[in-house]
C-alpha cells in the first residue's frame, strides 16, 4: 500500500511537469495579416449623420442605392401634399376674408365668389389647415425615418445569416369538428 501510495504520488508529479513543458508560447510571424472587419468600414454614427444632413446620403453610405427612390419619392410626395393644402388653405383663407370684410360674417351669408357660405368656409379652412399641418409631421416621419433606416442598416451590415434557413409559404387545408373545412395559407420557418 505505501507503494502504491509512492507510485500515485510520482505519478502525479511527472503528469504535472509534462503539462507545463507541453504550454509553448507562440510567436506571431512578421508576415502576418491583420484582417479588418466588415462592420468598421459602415459605421452607424456616419451613417444617420449623413442622412441627417442630407436625405439618402446614409442609404448611399452604405451602398443600399435602390432606397433612394423610396426616400425622396415619400419627401416629395409629402412636399406635393403641403403644397397643395397650403394653396387650398390660401385662397379659402382668402374668400373668408372677403366675407369678414364685406359684411357676409354670418354662418348663412353665401360668399358670391365660390357659393359657399361663411360657416362653410371656415370649415373648409379649418380642414385644409389641419391636412397641411398632419402633411409636415408625415414630412418629419419620412425623414426620420430613413436617418433610422440608415443607422440600422449599417448596424446589420456584419449580420451573418444562417444559409439554412428557409421560409415557406404553403397552403394549409384542415377539417375540423366545430369549424368545418376551413383553408388558410401557413407561413413555415426552417432553420
Amino acid at each position: 500500500m505505501k507503494y502504491a501510495f509512492f507510485i500515485l504520488l510520482m505519478g502525479l508529479c511527472l503528469s504535472a511537469t509534462a503539462q507545463r513543458d507541453s504550454v509553448r508560447v507562440v510567436e506571431p510571424k512578421s508576415d502576418t495579416v491583420l484582417i479588418t472587419s466588415y462592420a468598421n468600414r459602415y459605421d452607424p454614427r456616419k451613417a444617420i449623420l449623413y442622412a441627417a444632413i442630407l436625405p439618402g446620403l446614409g442609404q448611399v453610405y452604405n451602398k443600399k442605392y435602390w432606397k433612394l427612390p423610396l426616400v425622396y419619392g415619400g419627401i416629395g410626395a409629402t412636399a406635393y401634399a403641403i403644397n397643395f393644402y397650403q394653396e387650398g388653405y390660401r385662397t379659402y383663407r382668402k374668400e373668408l376674408f372677403y366675407n369678414l370684410d364685406n359684411d357676409l360674417g354670418a354662418d348663412t351669408h353665401i360668399n358670391p365668389n365660390t357659393g359657399y357660405t361663411t360657416g362653410q368656409l371656415r370649415t373648409i379652412v379649418d380642414r385644409y389647415r389641419r391636412e397641411r399641418d398632419f402633411m409636415i409631421i408625415i414630412m418629419m416621419g419620412v425623414y426620420i425615418l430613413q436617418m433610422v433606416d440608415a443607422h440600422v442598416d449599417s448596424h446589420l451590415k456584419e449580420f451573418d445569416l444562417n444559409p439554412n434557413l428557409q421560409v415557406r409559404i404553403e397552403p394549409t387545408f384542415s377539417n375540423e369538428l366545430l369549424t368545418g373545412r376551413m383553408g388558410g395559407i401557413s407561413l413555415k420557418f426552417r432553420f
